[in-house]
């Protein structure tokens, strides 16, 4: 990356930290991330809409042309296209840079906020984008007493949050530097999910980790139908595949289900940061293992997720689920007090027959009893286990267990699991672990070559997994590295011999003194 991109990416990161500082006293942490994310967010669709007709005008023939310096009845007969083309309207006085303007000397700002985010919410009532834009300025609460205890103290929140977002740089459409305010969200997500422990780590998949999932998940293509995530959180996973293989080569979108209202927003609201049209995603509110949004769209060539860990889910507590297609097959449920294997057993269903899927899995999976050992079963007799990697510890925000990935796959070209143990491919950091680009390289070169390496890789046969009752923990298969010293045992005997013939001289030595040393006594007596 050029040194260009990373001294805009510091001087953004330590604006965001300027604000940060700014509005803390008055904001908890936590929820200042939907103040400054909300605003960056009305910034930028804003200059998207602005940008978008801009182009077209100037390049029409009116090379001074600003959408923002219409009046809104000048702007208001092109209402209907832009909504089907973009998705939504703003009028030029809705605009973030006209209402920053004014901000200063609005005493009713935060009225004006919350009608402008209304109404650019109701510009796509009733159309195609409806559900892409329904409640997304819902965590943007002007009128929070967070904010300030009257309207004059939240108003002047608010007017620096804006104008601190204002003046964030964020490069335009021209230069090709947008991805900013997808660098900004991330940042702030970074942000939190270090400082919120679990509270922010629970739905945030740290870079890095994203990139091999994906890297593994779109491996060997070019392009892909579509990518899915059934337990999304703000969207990371499903972007880093618009990052490793280009939007353009997602041909049919981004899809994902989230049960947290307000992750689902930030997810929806970062698809757009990441300038993902409408018509290219489509994310869903509910409970993927019970009320699956996406009977329609499946199967995806490209699955990753990093799902919650071990929560309840209803499992054979309901009736419907045994006949479930997603979960029948293995014939048996995931326990209700651990949905992980659920998770799995729904993302195969969903997976194209030339797909692969790349799911986060804690270690216990892999290796305890009962339902969960029934369906390991069905996944390796059947053949779908790809390939199991253990990761090092410390990688998450919130949890410093040592996680696992598991790779689903239908169509396999052996009747063998690739175990890899790639617990050492990282670096320490502060107070965590990282995977650096030569860790994610080495072990996608492991998965590559899929060949046994000793301490790192080995290819098991079916056989072998069964005779091990399943057990698809790395460390059965891939014996670890001893790296304590070897010892010379002959060697080690004669340096003993030595010691004990120097202790006794020493000894001998020492009684010696001490005689001399009473003898002198005596004599002074």
């Amino acid at each position: 990356m050029d040194n260009r991109k990373e001294q805009e990416r510091e001087e953004l990161h330590r604006t965001i930290w300027g604000i940060a500082n700014d509005l803390r006293g008055s904001v908890d942490g936590w929820d200042f991330k939907q103040y400054v994310l909300g605003m960056l967010f009305y910034r930028f669709i804003s200059e998207n809409f602005a940008n978008y007709i801009n182009k077209d005008e100037r390049e029409a023939g009116d090379p001074d042309f600003d959408y923002a310096r219409l009046s809104d009845e000048e702007a208001e007969p092109a209402r209907e296209d832009l909504v089907v083309t973009k998705g939504f309207f703003i009028l030029p006085s809705q605009l973030f840079c006209n209402v920053r303007e004014r901000a200063p000397r609005d005493e009713n700002l935060n009225e004006t906020l919350e009608k402008v985010f209304n109404a650019i919410e109701a510009s796509a009532q009733g159309t195609d984008s409806e559900d892409d834009f329904k409640g997304l300025f819902d965590d943007l609460d002007v009128n929070s007493n967070k904010l300030g205890s009257t309207v004059a103290k939240r108003n002047e929140k608010l007017v620096k949050l804006m104008n601190g977002v204002g003046e964030m740089r964020l490069g335009n459409y021209q230069e090709n530097t947008i991805d900013a305010f997808g660098d900004a969200y991330e940042y702030l997500m970074t942000m939190y999910a270090s400082n919120a422990g679990k509270s922010g780590g629970e739905f945030f998949t740290p870079q890095e980790v994203s990139e091999l999932l994906t890297r593994i998940a779109v491996h060997g293509k070019t392009e892909i139908n579509k990518v899915y995530d059934p337990a999304c959180g703000s969207g990371s996973l499903l972007l880093k595949a618009a990052k490793v293989l280009g939007k353009e080569n997602v041909r049919q979108g981004f899809f994902g289900q989230e049960i947290n209202i307000t992750t689902y927003n930030l997810c929806r609201i970062n698809m757009f940061l990441h300038d993902i049209d409408y018509d290219k995603f489509d994310i869903a509110l509910g409970d993927t293992l019970t009320e699956p949004a996406h009977w329609d769209d499946e199967p995806f060539e490209a699955i990753v997720s990093n799902p919650p860990y071990s929560i309840r889910w209803d499992g054979d507590n309901n009736a419907l689920m045994i006949n479930d297609p997603r979960f029948a097959p293995a014939g048996v449920l995931a326990p209700r007090s651990k949905a992980d294997l659920a998770f799995i057993m729904h993302s195969l269903a969903w997976l194209a027959t030339n797909g692969t899927a790349a799911i986060v899995c804690f270690p216990g999976v892999m290796y305890r009893g009962g339902a969960e050992q029934k369906i390991r079963k069905y996944l390796i007799d059947n053949n779908f286990i790809d390939c199991v990697i253990q990761l090092p510890d410390n990688l998450f925000f919130g949890t410093s267990i040592a996680t696992c990935i598991m790779v689903l796959k239908k169509s396999k070209v052996d009747n063998a699991t690739l175990f890899i143990d790639a617990s050492k491919e990282c670096i320490k950091a502060t107070n965590s672990n990282k995977l650096t680009e030569a860790n994610i390289q080495a072990i996608i070169d492991l998965y590559v070559r899929r060949a046994d390496e000793a301490h790192r890789a080995r290819l098991v046969p079916k056989a072998e997994i069964a005779a091990q009752d399943y057990n698809l923990s790395v460390s059965t298969y891939v014996e670890q590295e001893d790296t304590r010293e070897a010892v010379d045992i002959k060697k080690l005997n004669a340096e003993i011999e030595q010691i004990v013939a120097r202790e006794q001289v020493l000894r001998e030595e020492i009684a010696r003194i001490i005689a001399e040393i009473e003898g002198e006594g005596g004599r002074s007596a």
